[in-house]
């Protein structure tokens, strides 16, 4: 039976190489679809340019999390439920981790309005496995930096980072369907990290 899973990381923790690696897995086991938030439909695509973009009327932190929720309402619908219907794994970039680390924690805006807005939008469709990809901050961003321009999010500070990768270990400490995979490591201890448990996991 296809399955729903999100993988999880903060910045230049290696998520798209990891990605691919993933997919390849699972396409052993059925048709994959892979898509990823902000984003996965062409309106919530629209709205993840004005969630990254550097612009001067930046979204306000509230802004910020209703913009992400409405990404998340209209990737739910129109295209994770419809893959997962017709027996399609779905392997997701981001999912509401993200929103939990990023505004809950990095923000400090706190869990209550995301858990609220979390079971308005997808009461009935949460992740099966979460894999977090995890780095201390300073390499994350080392990587990162070796990369194309920042966008809004990854030209936030130091002390930031680390707020959100709080948020990750903490909701990885209290939910068992999360992994912590160390992405500090070479590239290919990971991934052999990586393909071991998700192959005695299938």
């Amino acid at each position: 039976m296809a399955k729903f899973i999100v993988l999880e990381g903060s910045e230049g923790v290696g998520k798209s190489t990891n990605l691919a690696l993933i997919a390849d897995i699972l396409a052993a086991h059925g048709d994959v679809v892979q898509t990823r938030e902000p984003g996965g439909t062409p309106l919530a695509e629209s709205i993840r340019q004005l969630l990254l973009s550097k612009q001067e009327d930046a979204p306000v932190p509230l802004a910020e999390l209703l913009l992400m929720f409405a990404a998340r309402a209209q990737h739910i619908e129109k295209k994770i439920k419809p893959a997962l219907a017709q027996g399609q794994w779905v392997l997701c970039d981001r999912f509401t981790g993200s929103t939990r680390a990023y505004q809950g924690f990095g923000r400090e805006m706190g869990l209550q309005a995301i858990d609220q807005l979390a079971e308005l939008v997808h009461s009935d469709c949460q992740p099966d496995l979460v894999i977090y990809l995890d780095a201390p901050v300073e390499v994350g961003l080392q990587r990162a930096g070796q990369r194309s321009q920042p966008d809004r999010f990854e030209s936030e500070k130091l002390e930031f980072f680390n707020k959100v990768r709080q948020g990750y270990l903490a909701q990885a400490e209290t939910d068992p369907s999360w992994w912590v995979i160390d992405a500090s490591q070479p590239l290919a201890k990971v991934q052999s990290d990586l393909r071991t448990k998700l192959e005695d996991w299938l």
